[in-house]
């Protein structure tokens, strides 16, 4: 499925946030100009701050109920989103905005992570927002699989059940 900046790149930020086991500023920065932002320098408050915000975004994936999804990224949006408007800035192609270039990094990162999740419910019923179902990972990942049915993280977690679930057929014989 393809994604726009916010729905892909805003998506995929939000899933590295959660999933970031290291928020020393120099993970932090490699992460945010990963999930191409701008002026990524952070202190190491910053790099707190957004360790914070991770755990707001972690509910997000996996949610089955909608209605309960929907309100998570709103109460996101609520405190994050400013007025969306189209920006061409440091040469780049016509891209939608919702938060201003001249904010803070956290800011910026909290606006596009909570964009990204709102575009990707709203083009996808929310189902492209995983948690990976092999028991004990707790590993988050957006679905940009052409079906949308993706339901591992990794192969090595797919791998993983599956040899699993293989051992207990072949003992059950």
């Amino acid at each position: 499925m393809h994604f726009n900046a916010y729905g892909g790149n805003g998506a995929a930020l939000a899933a590295a946030l959660v999933n970031a086991t290291d928020f020393s500023p120099a993970a932090v920065e490699a992460m945010l100009s990963e999930h191409r932002l701008l002026r990524t320098a952070v202190t190491a408050g910053q790099a707190r701050e957004l360790r914070g915000w991770a755990g707001r975004l972690a509910p997000v994936f996996g949610e089955l109920d909608l209605d309960l999804q929907v309100k998570l990224v709103n109460d996101l949006l609520d405190g994050t989103a400013t007025k969306p408007y189209v920006s061409t800035h440091d040469g780049r192609e016509p891209h939608l905005h919702f938060f201003s270039v001249d904010a803070d990094i956290v800011a910026r990162a909290k606006d596009t992570s909570a964009g990204g999740l709102a575009m990707a419910i709203s083009f996808s019923d929310g189902r492209r927002l995983g948690r990976c179902d092999r028991e004990g990972c707790d590993t988050v990942y957006v679905d940009t699989s052409r079906n949308g049915r993706r339901r591992f993280c990794s192969l090595a977690c797919a791998n993983r059940v599956n040899v699993a679930a293989h051992r207990a057929r072949s003992l059950a014989k």
